[in-house]
């Protein structure tokens, strides 16, 4: 170290690179868990983050495990900035693979260093104009962590503009994190559901299922937007009805409030003079279009006939339509048509009644994924003990690494037309006739990986205050000989389960059983299919980089049923 430079060693000018970065390796091992040791070497990491050239490779893989090593130690907070700074010029860099190696870093520190990589913000939302799709999912998943109240308007605009030229495998990994950061800070209701609007329109057919009746959800609680909001998707599926989605949230809202368009009562929209005819001349249009999906067709036949009961003048012209389709022959299109017509026939004096305007729902938000145990508790405190259906949204949170593409073909997902969410009942079971309470405690373990000294088991609990939650506890411990470090456990499940990691308890499991890693993962299975978890372990033994890849299919039944 003391030699000065050795040209016989250097590499693009960076002097022996190589023995660099097994000396920086070393002191990352030495700083752990030990503040002495990363005040001694602070100054030497300083020195070399800031006089390591950096247009070459060898200079910046110099560069990179410097980062690493400040950010595996108790470094100082100063040397952190330094750290995120230099991931930030590796932003800029015209390689690829630097720009996704510092993507992926970032990720790593954006929860201890938020307001640091914060101020990279501009250069991580430029690697979105990127034509590689590994960097563009990287960068997309850093700008989801980045979003806050203060940001959240030029953000979702920034997204916004991905969203209309990102690749078809993105376009649904950055509709659900629209949604979900638009739940989460949302300025106010118009601007919450004037975005989901607009992501309708521009993602088209790639958004879940569930997207519309959340929207749906998010629209029936807001009563003063009522108005607002009915006239403006009216002028959408007037204009076009090709984003499928949308058209069967308008086809809900006209069907819904269509009194509210015929009166015209809305200051914040132009006003419009639409007439009942021209309401069932546009319903009648989606029905009658070729491109019109089966589910879409549903929403608008029920629309038209809750029009029966809002308008006044074209009742007649109503029971023609809803009379054709009692022989059409999609079954659930007919099943509905012959309905309605006995609604008419047999039972004319309960149908203003059975029709009228659906109650404000138990529970309106739209968080599909990021849902913690303190809001749980704060929802179940103030309203009824009911959590709408979610399918698990494969947003920045939940992708891991590419397993959850993998897990979407376990289970087949179904969605049903003639409900728009569904309770989940507080207890469930024949024990609530007896007035008695499930115990948590009585939920049996489940080892789910086993090999080579490394043991991750699995206990369950279910809190009393939310009985449709699982909050299964894995508990890592290692009986080799040698030390565990860089330990990293990932999940994911299928599509209509819907999951969340907490963060781990630590990294390292010394040998011999020493000591374990603890992490909390929470479920929520509203259908109650069988659990299946396929499971990715990342560590480091003796000294050598091991992942593991496992499915766990055989979970107890009562964690699911």
């Amino acid at each position: 170290m003391m030699s000065g430079y050795s040209p016989e060693h250097a590499v693009s000018g960076v002097t022996d690179p190589f023995l660099q970065v097994r000396i920086l390796r070393l002191l990352r091992v030495l700083g752990q868990n030990d503040e002495s040791v990363c005040d001694a070497m602070s100054d030497l990491l300083a020195q070399v983050s800031t006089c390591t050239e950096t247009q070459t490779n060898a200079g910046n893989a110099v560069l990179y495990e410097t980062v690493l090593t400040i950010v595996e130690t108790k470094s100082a907070s100063g040397l952190r900035v330094l750290a995120v700074n230099i991931l930030g010029r590796f932003l800029l860099s015209n390689d690829k693979n630097i720009r996704f190696v510092a993507l992926t870093s970032l990720q790593r520190l954006v929860q201890s260093d938020h307001a640091a990589v914060q101020r990279h913000r501009g250069t991580i939302v430029e690697c979105l104009r990127q034509t590689d799709t590994s960097v563009n999912r990287k960068a997309l998943d850093l700008c989801f962590a980045l979003v806050n109240e203060s940001n959240i308007r030029v953000m979702m605009k920034e997204l916004q503009r991905f969203l209309q030229s990102c690749s078809p495998e993105l376009k649904e990994q950055c509709t659900s994190g629209i949604f979900l950061c638009a739940e989460k800070f949302s300025p106010s209701k118009r601007w919450h559901i004037d975005t989901i609007m607009e992501t309708l329109v521009t993602a088209g057919e790639s958004v879940r299922d569930d997207a519309v009746s959340h929207l749906i959800q998010l629209i029936s609680g807001s009563s003063e937007l009522h108005s607002y909001i009915v006239q403006r998707l009216y002028k959408a599926v007037r204009r076009d009805i090709v984003q499928q989605p949308l058209v069967q949230v308008a086809a809900w809202c006209i069907g819904e409030y269509g009194d509210l368009l015929i009166n015209g009562a809305c200051e914040e929209e132009e006003a419009i003079q639409v007439t009942e005819d021209d309401v069932l001349d546009v319903l009648e249009g989606v029905l009658q279009s070729h491109i019109s999906l089966p589910s879409t067709r549903a929403y608008t036949l029920t629309a038209i006939m809750k029009l029966s009961t809002r308008f006044n003048n074209t009742i007649n012209r109503i029971r023609r339509v809803v009379s054709i389709y009692g022989c059409c022959h999609d079954v659930e299109l007919q099943q509905r048509a012959v309905e309605y017509n006995a609604l008419f026939k047999k039972y004319d004096h309960m149908r203003s009644a059975i029709l009228e305007k659906m109650p404000l729902p138990e529970n309106s938000t739209f968080a599909e994924t990021e849902i913690s145990i303190e809001e749980i508790k704060e929802k179940n405190e103030s309203q009824p003990k009911s959590i709408p259906s979610r399918r698990l949204a494969t947003c920045f949170v939940t992708d891991l690494l590419g397993l959850l593409e993998e897990s979407t073909e376990i289970t087949p997902i179904t969605s049903g037309v003639s409900s728009i969410h569904q309770n989940v009942p507080n207890g469930g079971s024949l024990l609530d006739l007896l007035d008695e309470t499930p115990n948590p405690g009585a939920l049996p373990s489940h080892v789910a990986y086993n090999n080579n000294g490394l043991l991750v088991e699995f206990s369950f609990t279910r809190p009393p205050s939310s009985p449709a939650l699982l909050v299964v506890n894995s508990c890592a411990t290692n009986s080799s000989s040698s030390d565990i470090s860089d330990f990293q456990l990932q999940a994911a499940v299928p599509k209509n389960v819907q999951i969340q990691l907490q963060a781990p308890s630590g990294s390292s499991l010394p040998a011999s059983g020493g000591g374990s890693v603890t992490q909390s993962i929470r479920i929520l299975n509203p259908q109650k299919v069988p659990l299946r978890m396929r499971l990715r372990l990342s560590f480091t033994h003796n000294g050598n980089p091991i992942q593991e890849i496992c499915e766990v299919n055989n979970f107890p039944a009562q964690t699911w049923q």
